[in-house]
């Protein structure tokens, strides 16, 4: 097989790989287009036609050839090991001439009772040297012991979760007092529910939505796992996996406005439309800068009163006056990662509010999200004379760490700790406000 643009032909091996079929085969892909030739990559779980005739069919592969014979008898690899320390597998074969394509994406073969199957590793090299034959080497996945629910996991972004976690224990405190009888639980841990699956299912279909459209493409994006954009896993599945964390939001919805009242039901009917078309749909408006008030609305309104209203089934002053700092804690995690996604949003035309304001402002934005609710906390206490909600102020101390790394100019993959800070920051403030909110003197 030959390839244009700078890339090598490649012998047939026969025989040094083992036989067709065998547990431990490698495939690379790379990409002929205007550019030249440039990295490779596949979803994760691939049909085993690997071949051009396949990757015109797909239109999610629409342009990649891969550099593998059909027999599989050779494969492909980017470079030579990237330390002396690693195994070389056994029949490797050096090449002196280097290639101009940038191989970034290497597939493992593997035999599955459904099939065979192609799987993602995630190997990143520069040019494309040696034609490897025989079993390889774990790559940097294997060794780190992933799995296909560690990468699924990852892809439910974690970090993020506090702004579902805290909205809910911050608003169901707020009721501590108001439901004859005491909290009604089910209906607490229902919310709970509704609130996590409804952010898992936001970033599915956001990882989703900003795959198939390129906007999300690795080489385009720092920061957290992204499914599709590194194609660790196909688009239909990811999309499948936000369609049923949608569905389990709707349905243990439907139990609550069963109990509660018919208006849950378009309350959650625009936050499932708001969370699907945040990314997705003809024209996002998280494209156009209004995802940060999306998350205040949903998961620091609408979430924290929500959870009051659950309870009580009235709309209630303290659960809306405790929302605003809620909401800005969570609008804070949006707004630095937009900060971090500048330089990539740009590029592919995303024109999100940190691209709107630029880094500058974009920098002082967050460092109000994350001061203001230190000044709401105050207020909240003595209005509603629940004075031990200010045990939540102490906070602030964590807050100061990645507000100051933000201040200081914090660029690209330095702002993955301040994200995960920042997610703390709202762990900790949340779980402090809610015991302040649940003690009523």
């Amino acid at each position: 097989m030959s390839e244009k643009g700078g890339v090598g032909v490649h012998d047939r091996l026969r025989g040094a790989g083992g036989p067709a079929g065998s547990d431990h085969q490698r495939v690379a892909l790379v990409h002929r287009g205007r550019g030249g030739v440039r990295a490779g990559r596949i979803p994760t779980w691939a049909d085993d036609r690997v071949g051009s005739d396949h990757l015109e069919q797909s239109p999610s592969l629409r342009g990649w050839h891969a550099l593998v014979h059909r027999d599989h008898g050779v494969t492909v690899v980017p470079c030579p090991p990237q330390s002396e320390d690693e195994v070389r597998p056994a029949g490797q074969v050096e090449r002196d001439e280097p290639s101009h394509a940038l191989v970034d994406r290497i597939v493992r073969r593997t035999q599955r009772p459904s099939g065979t199957r192609i799987r993602c590793e995630l190997d990143t090299c520069q040019d494309l040297h040696a034609v490897r034959v025989g079993r390889p080497e774990r790559s940097r996945i294997g060794r780190r012991g992933a799995t296909v629910v560690n990468i699924w996991v990852a892809g439910a972004r974690p970090r993020t979760l506090p702004a579902a976690i805290v909205p809910v224990a911050v608003g169901t405190a707020c009721a501590v007092d108001k439901v004859p009888g005491g909290l009604i639980w089910w209906r607490a841990v229902a919310a709970m529910v509704v609130a996590l699956a409804l952010q898992v299912a936001t970033n599915y279909s956001n990882d989703y939505s900003d795959g198939v459209r390129g906007t999300d493409a690795e080489d385009k994006r720092v920061g957290p796992v992204r499914l599709v954009g590194q194609g660790l896993a196909s688009p239909g599945s990811v999309k499948r996996a936000a369609i049923l964390s949608f569905a389990v939001a709707g349905l243990v919805g439907t139990a609550l406005a069963l109990a509660v009242g018919p208006e849950l039901f378009v309350v959650g009917a625009l936050a499932i439309a708001a969370g699907w078309f945040y990314t997705g749909g003809p024209r996002p408006y998280g494209y156009a800068g209004f995802g940060e008030l999306f998350v205040f609305v949903f998961f620091g309104v609408v979430a924290t009163a929500g959870s009051t209203y659950v309870q009580t089934g009235a709309v209630d002053g303290l659960g809306l006056a405790a929302s605003v700092p809620v909401g800005l804690l969570a609008t804070a995690l949006l707004v630095v990662n937009n900060l971090r996604d500048i330089p990539g949003d740009t590029a592919v035309g995303k024109t999100t509010l940190a691209v709107r304001l630029g880094e500058r402002r974009t920098r002082w934005l967050y460092t109000a999200c994350m001061a203001l609710p230190f000044v709401c906390v105050p207020f909240v206490a003595g209005l509603s004379g629940r004075l031990v909600a200010a045990v939540a102020l102490p906070a602030i101390l964590l807050a100061s760490r990645p507000v100051t790394k933000v201040l200081a100019g914090a660029k690209g993959a330095d702002l993955i700790p301040v994200l995960a800070a920042t997610g703390q920051v709202q762990l900790v403030f949340g779980t402090l406000f809610t015991i302040g909110l649940a003690i009523v003197l």
